[in-house]
């Protein structure tokens, strides 16, 4: 194996160090910028979607809402570079790892009216996104007498 310094290889080969590939983004990551993109604006008023419980799967896969939420995900290009490729709620539902209980909760009509505002998504889906695990002392014990595999 050759050793090359890093100006030796960008001249063989295209590379951006430091710059993340914003199509490997974990579903927390997708959700944060989602989270994120709403905040921006958090007196933003977005339409809901109506009745998304009642409807039946393949119709609810296929419905679009004209400046909801899923339009302000859909506009980013970090998100569709990601592989967002509609503001569709079955694409979305996809695209985050959501329940269609989740996305009943964060986009039906019945939670919040035909029109909400970007802010209150914000906390919804901050209280969506996964927790960072709490050390405890039996954890820290576990660590300590019981060791992982490699």
């Amino acid at each position: 194996m050759e050793r090359v310094t890093l100006d030796q290889l960008s001249t063989k080969a295209n590379i951006s160090p430091n710059l993340p590939k914003a199509g490997f983004l974990s579903r927390q990551q997708r959700l944060q910028r989602w989270s994120e993109l709403l905040a921006r604006e958090p007196d933003r008023l977005l339409n809901t979607f109506p009745q998304t419980e009642y409807m039946d799967a393949p119709v609810r896969d296929s419905m679009r809402c004209a400046d909801s939420a899923l339009t302000v995900a859909f506009q980013d290009p970090v998100l569709r570079e990601a592989g967002l490729t509609d503001d569709s709620y079955g694409t979305a539902k996809r695209f985050f790892g959501l329940s269609d209980r989740h996305m009943h909760w964060i986009l039906c009509y019945c939670h919040h009216g035909m029109s909400v505002r970007a802010g209150i998504l914000v906390s919804t889906l901050h209280s969506i996104l996964p927790r960072t695990p709490r050390f405890s002392l039996f954890g820290r014990l576990k660590q300590v007498f019981i060791p992982t595999a490699l």
